[in-house]
């Protein structure tokens, strides 16, 4: 079989992605004949590459783009990998109709490390969460399947926790505003039990900031129970000399201004 008849193939059964050695065995070729016959495709912008053995169908309309959008590919991609994931942070926050701003990664949240991917003008990063499995997430359709992203009280704890994978503190708490609406309190808790007790800290103060008080409540009794230390709303900033947020049992060492 000729590797373009097996791309065909794979168009018309709807299938956008697959393995270097699904390939090999579908052609009856070795390895390297393989890649080559491959590589050639990858030249004329026909297949991707986003990951070391892995590729992607890239259909005439985004030839321009040189690959798949991620959230066409990402759910194979795991597969492939066999790793737990879901898109989360400013990538969710968009799911849920709160980014404010088109992110410009795709941002997913795994295991363990792993570096970014550049696939033409696709960028993902990982992020990690050990307990990722553990998460609830909610699947949204895209054109090439469903996509698991976190839900809306996953994403705010995740963006309370890693606020320079959001573009900082006072984006964290602006999207965290137009998020807010989608969140629901006694569903903050719940995450709070998987979460470090540093993440309540961080998002109850903010969504106090942006004048959420009330979902905010269950959060301040958690950490009241708790008793953990203080800690800083800013890892990246002094807080010697900070005074503390008692209910919070924060320091307050970065102001923070959302973008209304």
């Amino acid at each position: 079989m000729l590797v373009s008849h097996y791309i065909d193939d794979l168009l018309a059964q709807g299938i956008y992605c697959f393995s270097g050695v699904e390939a090999a065995a579908a052609l009856g070729s070795g390895v390297i004949a393989t890649r080559a016959a491959l590589r050639r495709l990858r030249h004329k912008g026909k297949i991707a590459m986003p990951l070391r053995g892995f590729y992607v169908i890239v259909t005439p309309e985004y030839r321009k783009l040189g690959c798949l959008p991620a959230n066409h590919f990402i759910p194979a991609l795991m597969t492939h990998l066999e790793e737990p994931y879901y898109a989360g942070l400013l990538t969710a926050a968009e799911h849920h109709g709160a980014a404010h701003h088109h992110p410009q990664t795709f941002q997913v949240v795994v295991q363990r490390s792993r570096p970014g991917i550049t696939c033409g003008g696709v960028r993902i990063d990982f992020i990690v969460r050990k307990n990722v499995a553990a998460m609830p997430t909610m699947d949204f359709k895209t054109d090439r399947g469903y996509l698991k992203v976190s839900t809306p009280e996953v994403t705010a704890f995740d963006l309370a926790g890693y606020p320079h994978h959001a573009g900082g503190l006072d984006n964290t708490a602006t999207v965290l505003t137009e998020l807010a609406e989608s969140l629901d309190a006694m569903k903050l808790v719940a995450i709070a039990e998987l979460s470090p007790v540093a993440w309540s800290q961080r998002l109850g103060y903010l969504l106090e900031v942006i004048g959420e008080s009330a979902l905010a409540e269950g959060l301040a009794e958690y950490i009241n129970t708790r008793k953990p230390v203080p800690v800083p709303l800013s890892s990246s900033q002094p807080h010697k000399g900070v005074r503390q947020v008692v209910r919070w049992r924060l320091l307050p060492n970065d102001t923070v201004e959302p973008e209304l």
